[in-house]
């Protein structure tokens, strides 16, 4: 009797680099976006981070990343053993559906049965054999047939991200730890977040999505029939001459969406999403708050310092400062600051605000003030 093939061997990771990270304005820009920073102290930037992560599963051969063309330059400077046959390109951002959907297109004309796994560039991860063990359970409810996201078991009410409402336990095999999907949820306020954390039914929401490139498809094509057709006549003629042609002709039409609301919630409410708990300790790193609580490690009355050749003075103070500038930053009495300093623009606010600071951003773009994004 022939074993089956482990579902593993029919994985690609794909990483999806794109946005700006306008929450972290003035540190991310449209030409230096999150997650080419390092933000965590570990050397590299946080796509090289997610690179390392994901390489061990399936190899440096099947990794796909979607970017925009501007960072064309600076994702191969950061990922040289990246393939060329695995540089998808956007003329312009559409959404995560688009930049899934097409990479799953691609890969589903190039390899038919595919799994595929949607990672974002710009998280920070802790934990390589958990998070491994966790994609493995994945793959294998993927394989079964299953959507399938990752879900974090809260360690505090977190407000700045979404949650998914777990049901009842999956019995699939390969995949012990799946559990059903209830609903997925939008960020909440603190009392709902609370109220979330004690019940025990729910997860923070990691944005990760396992699935079979078909199984993917065919729910974008019932979320989005057009958007879907789009996508199949940009993987046609992808590895073909006509690719340029038609992505001029094709990708400005693409509907914007993101995947959460046509796949992940519409399978929610059908009871096809299954959802894995990731013990390993995850962060989106949305804000400068997120990377203050990275750095402090638990201890609050710290103050973390990032940036090459920074120089700070602090007396009694508490928060986070990125410089950029050599400029001399001297805090005294100052509790859960954030100062950013660059060469053409400063931030200064709280860690209770950081959540604000993409309005900032909104207001430079209304005031015409694009040189400093």
């Amino acid at each position: 009797m022939t074993q089956a093939p482990d579902p593993l061997e029919r994985f690609y990771s794909v990483i999806p680099a794109g946005g700006i990270g306008s929450r972290l304005w003035p540190l991310s820009r449209a030409d230096a976006p999150k997650f080419l920073h390092d933000l965590t102290g570990s050397g590299q930037t946080l796509l090289r981070d997610t690179w390392d992560r994901l390489a061990p599963l399936a190899g440096d051969q099947r990794i796909m990343v979607v970017t925009g063309r501007a960072h064309r330059a600076a994702v191969e400077a950061q990922l040289p053993e990246l393939a060329d046959l695995n540089v998808v390109l956007e003329s312009e951002p559409r959404e995560s559906t688009a930049a899934i959907g097409l990479a799953a297109a691609i890969l589903q004309k190039r390899e038919p049965g595919v799994i595929i796994g949607s990672f974002a560039a710009d998280h920070v991860i802790k934990g390589a054999v958990l998070f491994r063990q966790t994609i493995v359970e994945a793959v294998a409810a993927a394989d079964a047939g299953y959507i399938v996201a990752i879900g974090i078991r809260p360690t505090e009410p977190a407000i700045g991200f979404g949650y998914i409402k777990t049901a009842a336990p999956l019995e699939i095999p390969g995949a012990p730890n799946a559990q059903s999907v209830d609903s997925f949820v939008e960020k909440p306020d603190l009392a709902t977040a609370e109220a979330y954390v004690a019940s025990g039914h729910y997860l923070w929401n990691a944005g990760m999505f396992i699935a079979r490139a078909d199984r993917l498809l065919e729910e974008i094509g019932a979320a989005e029939p057009d958007l879907l057709a789009g996508l199949l006549e940009l993987a046609d003629a992808w590895d073909t001459p006509r690719r340029g042609a038609v992505v001029d002709r094709v990708w400005p039409k693409i509907k914007k969406i993101a995947i959460d609301y046509t796949v992940a919630e519409p399978v929610a409410a059908r009871g096809q999403l299954a959802v894995i708990p990731g013990q390993f300790d995850w962060d989106d790193v949305g804000d400068f708050a997120s990377i203050a609580k990275i750095h402090a490690n638990g201890r609050k009355r710290d103050l973390a310092i990032l940036g090459e050749g920074a120089r700070v003075l602090a007396d009694s103070s508490s928060g986070i400062v990125v410089s950029h500038t050599g400029r001399m930053i001297a805090l005294i009495g100052v509790e859960d600051i954030v100062v950013i300093d660059t060469p053409d623009a400063l931030l200064v606010t709280t860690s209770a605000n950081a959540q604000k600071v993409k309005a900032v951003v909104d207001a430079l773009k209304l005031s015409g003030s694009s040189d400093v994004l």
